[in-house]
């Protein structure tokens, strides 16, 4: 059997603080066979670009700073195209320290985290982003004094099955369910799953069936696990699971959930513990046992990211400057480190 032309490469995204001396948002080529990564090309035209999100060929990214901005990126899969090249200038987000990002019916949404807020920007007919036009702020705190003095949402991303957008929130120990209006661009506050008190709840990940989400915290080591219905738009928390082993003394903060693709393992990163914990869930989704950890191969894993083939997971160690990637066991769901490559005070990865 023949084609028309030849098969596009796997690349790959990479975050960098380049307060911490990271060159911004890197490309790289993919090794299929070995997963390893080789660095292509990188531009600084957005300072602290802690979260990447890619929709075709547009990249866009978060600067995490107290003016707070989101920035489009045009990438290319071609070998020959080093870098992403800047699509437009920066825009506004209204909001200080976005952590994360991501694109649903038209718009960037983005997380800011000092703001407690989330916000609607629109994307334009070239990828490159328009006006803010709309900022929802969360209200509310929790009892961690030093962190919870008011909201910090730090991760916003799409639910399936229907037209809600979670909003997960550190500061209150919640995760709020909006709707965006795809046409208007308002963001429209729904509904609120309210987890247990000092948790302080980072990033979700949902089952690949849809049905349940899959909550990881960061001031206490667990995950929440929830069922989702999509139809009323409503999260159900319905208990916590340890990411770390019981009598763990090492301080940890968990960081990034990934669910594998047929949803029988769930891996978390955990700074501090610098670990991959690898968790089995049940048939249900409902159940999840922690099974192990392994070491994520470097120093306070901020980001952990499967490729698209599912078959390894890729950890960005900010403070050890490096991306590792591990091969996943298909059936113990057990990670092993195969390889690493220099990238200092690295924040995320993304793949295409």
């Amino acid at each position: 059997m023949g084609g028309t032309g030849a098969r596009q490469p796997v690349r790959a995204f990479i975050g960098s603080f380049t307060s911490s001396g990271g060159e911004g948002v890197l490309a790289a080529d993919v090794d299929e066979a070995t997963g390893a990564l080789t660095i292509t090309g990188a531009t600084d035209a957005v300072p602290d670009p802690s979260y990447l999100a890619l929709a075709g060929t547009v990249l866009y990214a978060v600067s995490e700073t107290e003016d707070g901005a989101a920035a489009a990126f045009e990438v290319a899969f071609e070998v020959a195209v080093a870098a992403p090249r800047p699509l437009g200038a920066p825009v506004a987000v209204r909001g200080a320290g976005p952590t994360h990002l991501t694109v649903v019916s038209g718009h960037v949404l983005t997380a800011n985290y000092v703001s407690g807020s989330v916000t609607a920007l629109p994307i334009a007919a070239d990828g490159s982003l328009g006006p803010a036009t709309d900022v929802v702020r969360h209200e509310g705190s929790g009892p961690v004094a030093d962190r919870q003095s008011g909201p910090h949402a730090h991760q916003v991303l799409p639910a399936p099955g229907g037209p809600w957008v979670t909003a997960v929130d550190l500061g209150t120990d919640s995760v709020r369910i909006h709707r965006l209006d795809p046409e208007s661009g308002a963001l429209r506050p729904h509904g609120e799953a309210v987890l247990r008190a000092g948790t302080g709840p980072r990033h979700l990940v949902f089952h690949p069936a849809g049905t349940h989400a899959y909550v990881l915290n960061e001031l206490e080591p667990t995950v929440t696990l929830c069922r989702w219905d999509a139809a009323a738009g409503v999260l159900e928390p319905l208990g916590e699971t340890p990411v770390v082993p019981e009598g763990a003394t090492a301080p940890s903060y968990p960081s990034a959930v990934v669910v594998a693709p047929d949803g029988r393992h769930l891996w978390a990163a955990v700074r501090g513990d610098d670990s991959i914990a690898v968790l089995a869930l049940d048939e249900s989704g409902e159940k999840a046992e922690l099974v192990t950890t392994v070491p994520c191969g470097g120093r306070w894993p901020r980001d952990l990211a499967l490729d698209p083939s599912g078959r390894r997971l890729y950890a960005a160690n900010e403070r050890s400057g490096d991306v590792t990637w591990l091969d996943v066991d298909a059936e113990s769901g057990v990670p092993r480190r195969t390889g690493s490559i220099d990238v200092p005070a690295a924040s995320c990865v993304v793949f295409g």
